[in-house]
């Protein structure tokens, strides 16, 4: 047996023999081998670390993979740190696919930074995560990490696992009347709701994520302040995710096997286990939708043996022609009810959203989710998110927002507060842990505006040839009424309109008479990028007349198209 890399382990003397020698040598070293990872995620993680409990372990005490490592071992790296792949011995069972292997070792650097004292290996995530989904069914994920269908364990309605009532309505396991372990690190919906971290940085916590849900598992197993250098606390800590002698067994066997080498496979290769607890073969649940309700085993204690096995398909199943159905009791012979998924996401709100910069958009994105049975859901998750070259912000300054629909199937986006930056952008509705076509709105943000703009006094503007005017010219901006704010404006000398001219027309600069000056001191008779300040108003530059006398025109046109004429006169003091 000992060169056949990918030959699976029974239960039994060898079983045992091999388990053995793992658990002794993690005995002796007392201290897992750190590896460095790449840089991690830039997350900032709850200082709350959710606290298992004997009743509500992580998985539920769902089934597990039971295959063991292969029984000749790598050689041991040269040092405690990953050693270069090229020197890794090759073998189907010790790859991990990139992506989760990925995962794992962010979790551990930021465990690393976040939780030191507990001394958290990737390997052993790497561990938890091939006994539990087999490395998320061989690395089977898009590039974010997100598994390409959903990974379900069995219902926990106490036919042979715990009884578990539906804590999350059906939005993580597709069952609204019990609870099923989900994702790769297979989380019962009721843990995720209090251990679920975002370890990909995209404002979500999804436990069909591997980032998020191996970053979820580290604080997890971190809990307590528990140090897993230590031996009794490293047991206590995968005791905590499922509470079998076996299940420690077998993920510290995996722990130790990776701790003495590993390398990555492609995405999608990895190898997959045989054989799980409940004596199944075969992968777990992996439907593209909500699955019906795969046959549980009869066992009563995670790692007993069951009197009859069920059955579970070798290969990941195809969408069943009808919707699933989950039972009314547990075990029972009553009824199927079917369970309800989201089937349609549609606008509710507005088609386009404007706003002013700096100011509230005139609509709200909102969507309607409803089943495939027609109903409105209550408490599905949608994911808000802004797109495009904006500094347009939801309250808090977030660029993605995460909120459940009501009652009535319908949820709306957090306030939207328009940045300073003009033009368009996007926002975007999904919905978590589902497939359905996004929701968009086209978004514009426009320049701040002006309807009115007046002269804050009324004298007269005057001024000697080659002198310079005493007063300045102050104006106030509204718009619809109201102080306009921000709003640009432009001053500029023209030229008296000659009789019969089309009042539409633009008026020419005038490049005689009166002048302002630039920053140079050179005359200039048009000054743009003047703005107004919060109250409004807007005090022009000072100005100066040349050698010409007579009566000369200064224009303030603002953005939005308020317009004011003023007169200048300048004449010899009498």
């Amino acid at each position: 047996m000992a060169p056949h890399m990918g030959r699976r382990l029974r239960k039994g003397a060898g079983t045992t023999a091999v388990a053995a020698l793992a658990v002794a040598a993690l005995s002796a070293s007392q201290a897992p081998g750190i590896v460095h990872a790449s840089s991690p995620t830039d997350q900032a993680a709850s200082d709350v670390t959710p606290s298992p409990t004997p009743d509500a372990p992580a998985s539920g005490n769902s089934p597990y993979y039971t295959d063991l490592p292969p029984l000749t071992s790598p050689t041991p790296p040269p040092a405690a740190s990953n050693p270069p792949v090229g020197q890794l011995p090759a073998g189907d069972q010790q790859g991990i696919p990139a992506t989760v292997l990925d995962a794992y070792q962010k979790a551990q650097a930021a465990l690393a930074r976040d939780r030191p004292n507990c001394h958290l290996p990737w390997q052993l995530l790497g561990g938890i995560g091939k006994v539990e989904s087999g490395h998320a069914n061989g690395g089977r994920v898009d590039a974010n990490g997100t598994t390409l269908t959903p990974i379900l364990g069995p219902v926990l309605n106490g036919a042979g696992f715990a009884n578990i009532t539906d804590t999350d309505h059906g939005l993580y396991d597709g069952d609204s009347v019990h609870d099923r372990a989900v994702g790769p690190m297979q989380f019962i919906p009721s843990t995720w709701a209090s251990s679920g971290r975002d370890g990909n940085g995209d404002g979500v916590k999804d436990p069909n994520n591997v980032y998020d849900a191996a970053l979820a598992a580290g604080f997890y197993l971190c809990g307590h302040g528990r140090d897993v250098a230590v031996k009794a606390d490293l047991d206590r800590a995968i005791l905590s995710y499922n509470q079998s002698q076996e299940y420690l067994t077998t993920v510290t066997t995996w722990f130790d096997f990776y701790r003495r080498g590993t390398h990555e496979v492609p995405d999608g290769t990895g190898s997959l286990p045989g054989r799980r607890s409940d004596q199944s073969s075969g992968r777990l649940s992996t439907p593209t939708a909500p699955p019906s309700t795969p046959a549980s085993g009869p066992s009563s204690k995670p790692g007993s043996r069951p009197t009859t096995k069920p059955t579970t398909p070798a290969t990941p199943p195809t969408v069943p022609a009808k919707p699933p159905v989950t039972p009314t009791k547990p075990g029972g012979d009553a009824t199927p009810t079917p369970v309800p998924r989201p089937k349609t996401l549609e606008s509710t709100g507005a088609k386009e959203l404007t706003a002013f910069a700096g100011g509230a958009f005139s609509g709200q994105p909102t969507v309607r989710v409803t089943s495939d049975s027609g109903k409105t859901m209550a408490h599905v998750t949608v994911k808000f998110e802004i797109v495009g070259d904006t500094d347009t912000r939801f309250a808090g300054g977030a660029t993605t927002a995460n909120a459940q629909t009501a009652a009535d199937g319908t949820v709306a986006a957090p306030a939207l507060k328009a940045g300073e930056k003009t033009g368009t952008f996007t926002v975007r509705a999904t919905v978590v842990t589902s497939a359905l076509p996004a929701v968009e709105w086209k978004a514009t943000v426009v320049a701040r505006q002006a309807d009115g703009i007046t002269r804050g006094d009324t004298k007269a503007l005057t001024a000697a040839p080659g002198g310079e005017f005493a007063d300045v010219v102050s104006l106030k901006a509204t718009y619809k009424g109201a102080v306009a704010s921000g709003v640009a404006a432009t001053a500029t000398m023209i030229e008296t309109p000659a009789a019969g001219a089309d009042p539409k027309a633009a008026p020419k600069v005038n490049d005689k008479g009166p002048y302002f000056k630039d920053a140079k001191n050179n005359p200039v008779r048009e000054v743009k990028d003047l703005k107004t300040d919060a109250k409004g108003l807007l005090v022009l530059p000072k100005m100066y007349a040349d050698g010409q006398s007579g009566t000369f025109l200064l224009r303030i046109t603002t953005e939005g198209g308020a317009t004011l004429t003023v007169e200048l006169k300048v004449a010899a003091a009498s």
